[in-house]
């Protein structure tokens, strides 16, 4: 099975971009070669950038506090285990107190950081952090991989606290989910929403299937139709086959 998670909200579509961003740079920083090293600065100045929004703070710290109320109500559930509830109240209370702490601009450790910064404008340029164009830069890269990666631990560490906040979010709507099976005939499928609005949805189907999910949706309905994943100048066309795939609709 393949599948593919589409953002509804503008919050759920920042959640996930700094979910692929976290990852990339986690990812990054874990390997040894100086190019991994340099990517995983290209990541950091992305973050700077993707979660740069003045209230991006006020908003995880928001929804923190909305899931954490939500939890607790369920406390006296019989049906919810209360050693794994008490767990993730836990976590948002930490991810929650590591936000509250944070001071100033996001990324703004990165802003102060003049070499950095010179590292950030020439890497808009095409070639432009060659050796010649940043001697500093180079002779960092030729330091053991165990320094560099201690340099970038450092630098990144002041923005993990919204990495955590995210993370907990993700998993919480994730797990809202209910998934169901549907039929596309002909590669088109319609569902009316009564108006009822999600923050993600995820279509999965068979993985050996030529085909992309296309969607739109909004409070009265949802439209998906699957067209064949062609490369090159081609206009994608929607394919005449029906499609058999499973739909989870995840709101918190």
């Amino acid at each position: 099975m393949i599948s593919f998670e589409f953002p509804v909200t503008e919050r759920t579509r920042i959640l996930l971009r700094l979910e692929y961003l976290y990852g990339r740079l986690a990812y990054f920083v874990g390997k040894d070669h100086p190019h991994d090293h340099h990517a995983a600065l290209l990541v950091l100045f992305e973050l700077m950038e993707t979660a740069s929004r003045a209230d991006l703070k006020a908003d995880l710290l928001q929804e923190l506090e909305r899931q954490k109320q939500m939890l607790e109500a369920l406390r006296e559930n019989p049906n919810v285990a209360e050693e794994t509830l008490e767990g993730v109240l836990e976590e948002i209370e930490r991810a929650s107190g590591k936000l509250l702490a944070l001071t100033g601009k996001f990324g703004q450790n990165l802003r102060e950081n003049e070499w950095l910064m010179a590292i950030k404008q020439r890497a808009g340029i095409p070639g432009g952090t060659c050796q010649f164009d940043l001697p500093s830069y180079h002779l960092w890269q030729q330091k053991p991989a165990e320094e560099r990666r201690h340099d970038m631990l450092r630098w990144s560490a002041p923005l993990m606290p919204t990495a955590d906040a995210s993370d907990i979010l993700l998993r919480l709507l994730r797990d809202s989910g209910k998934t169901h099976h549907y039929v596309a005939r002909r590669g088109a499928f319609q569902q009316m929403s009564g108006g009822k609005v999600v923050q993600l949805i995820r279509v999965a189907y068979d993985d050996t299937l030529a085909l992309l999910p296309e969607l739109s949706a909004n409070k009265y309905a949802l439209n998906i139709r699957f067209v064949g994943a062609v490369t090159g100048e081609a206009r994608p066309r929607q394919t005449e086959q029906d499609v058999e795939f499973y739909l989870t609709n995840c709101k918190f």
